[in-house]
């Protein structure tokens, strides 16, 4: 998620003298939270949204379904890796410490450069299987919001282990639009965008959770993607299963409209199939605030799969620095249901396992991995950084020195590795969200210029960081 009304730097000497000042306890108030101490997990509590499963199937019996298998077979750009992925947003960083990335991907110059969509979820199939496979792939997925033209979200498929014929350095990847389904006034069923922030993905099983700021998650399933172009032939509206037309050449129109289905252009939309909301009241007023009870903001989330009996979905909150208040933000736990994939939840009720104020604030993406936290930090255009914790002593607190690393550093996903006999490399994947500006092609610290990609670094070159 990025960061709201951040100013050029932290407050001066004055405003920090006042809000020591403020964070002293009145004497026989109750004590203040201190980053890291634990925080009352129930805030994290969710409870099932609105039934869509009507709408959903009408939506499967209206238009053709479409594989994740065949998005990546007909991805229609490619992104680069290896010598031909130039972008390099690490730079030296402030301390000219930097921590190189093991695996890097430099997206389609179009997706690289555009000022309408901003990528900023991040999830793999590492998350979604155990043996790290949907079928003979390994994709990744990102998540893009529109914050231009009112289009909602964009999900990128990319697998980066298959090359395209004739180029070993490129690897396909293929838009999908997000939409929320409904039934229109005469009844019939139709879409529309969804306005949501999408800093956060998880993928478990068939199932993607998009992190819905203010409200907590929207969930949609792999096996709903719709094909509005089936016949690969966007200059003629294809027929649909309910004998209806699409339209893919019309990028100002969503949803059923005179009988004729758009998706502003894009050939693939993806329907929201359930939905989980805070139990307790938002406890923040905005995006850009961050208060110490009631329901936290769903910034990022990711997997744990490090217990396989027993995954949990990850779920925090991004604070800006320069909020009044010491609240650093929260993340929390909730269980994820194995035999399903949904969150477990009882009479309704989804009850988080966990939960613990962040010993740092500016954090944009977390994920947890056999005990070990891991941390994306980022402060506008500068060098963001990597922080690691773990509980001790019932508290989370830090792990080891900052890590410095790319600029703009978004949400986190862990590899786990246990796809591959005997053990694999484990990766915590990552993506940044600053497009290169032409006019100014560096930001902020001295060799750090932007740019946007994805990245993973090995789990063993984070952990031997001092």
């Amino acid at each position: 998620m990025s960061p709201r009304n951040a100013r050029r730097r932290y407050a001066g000497w004055t405003a920090a003298a006042v809000a020591a000042v403020l964070s002293v306890p009145v004497i026989g108030s109750p004590a203040q939270a201190a980053p890291g101490d634990p925080a009352p997990a129930a805030s994290f509590n969710l409870t099932s949204g609105p039934d869509l499963s009507g709408q959903v199937a009408d939506l499967r019996a209206a238009l053709p379904t479409a594989g994740v298998q065949l998005l990546l077979d007909q991805g229609n750009r490619v992104a680069k890796t290896g010598a031909s992925c130039t972008t390099d947003p690490f730079g030296s960083g402030d301390d000219g410490k930097v921590l190189a990335p093991a695996r890097k991907l430099c997206w389609d110059p179009g997706d690289s450069a555009t000022e309408e969509w901003i990528p900023q979820g991040m999830t793999g199939v590492s998350d979604a299987q155990s043996d790290e496979l949907w079928g003979s792939r390994k994709p990744l997925v990102t998540a893009w919001y529109d914050k231009v033209g009112g289009k909602g979200v964009r999900l990128s498929f990319l697998d980066p282990e298959t090359a395209v014929p004739g180029d070993p350095d490129g690897r396909r990847y293929r838009h999908v639009l997000l939409v929320e389904p409904y039934h229109n006034s005469y009844g019939h069923v139709s879409y529309k965008a969804i306005d949501v922030h999408a800093g956060g993905l998880a993928w478990y099983k068939y199932y993607l959770y998009v992190a819905d700021t203010l409200n907590g998650l929207r969930v949609f399933d792999m096996r709903s993607i719709l094909d509005l172009n089936p016949d690969q032939n966007a200059s003629v509206d294809d027929t649909t299963l309910d004998g209806l037309k699409s339209n893919v050449r019309d990028d100002t129109r969503i949803g059923r409209q005179d009988n004729v289905y758009y998706s502003y252009t894009y050939r693939y939309v993806m329907p929201q199939v359930a939905s989980y909301t805070f139990v307790s009241s938002q406890g923040n007023s905005s995006a850009a605030t961050c208060a110490a009870t009631g329901a936290p903001k769903a910034s990022y989330v990711s997997v744990d799969r490090s217990a396989p009996a027993a995954p949990a979905l990850i779920m925090g909150e991004y604070c800006d620095s320069d909020d009044t208040h010491p609240e650093k933000g929260r993340v929390g736990a909730l269980p994820i249901d194995d035999t399903t994939g949904l969150l477990k939840s009882t009479n309704g009720v989804v009850t988080a396992t966990g939960a613990f104020y962040l010993p740092r604030d500016l954090t944009q993406g977390a994920a947890r991995y056999g005990g070990m936290y891991y941390f994306n930090r980022s402060w506008t255009t500068h060098s963001g950084s990597l922080r690691r914790a773990t509980v001790s002593g019932g508290r989370l607190v830090d792990y080891g020195a900052n890590i410095t690393n790319a600029v703009g550093p978004e949400d986190l996903s862990f590899e786990h590795g246990q796809g591959v006999p005997g053990g694999g490399t484990q990766y915590l994947w990552s993506l940044t969200e600053h497009r290169m500006d032409t006019a100014d092609p560096t930001c902020t610290d001295s060799g750090s210029p932007c740019g946007r990609v994805i990245y993973a670094h090995r789990v063993t070159d984070i952990l031997a960081r001092p």
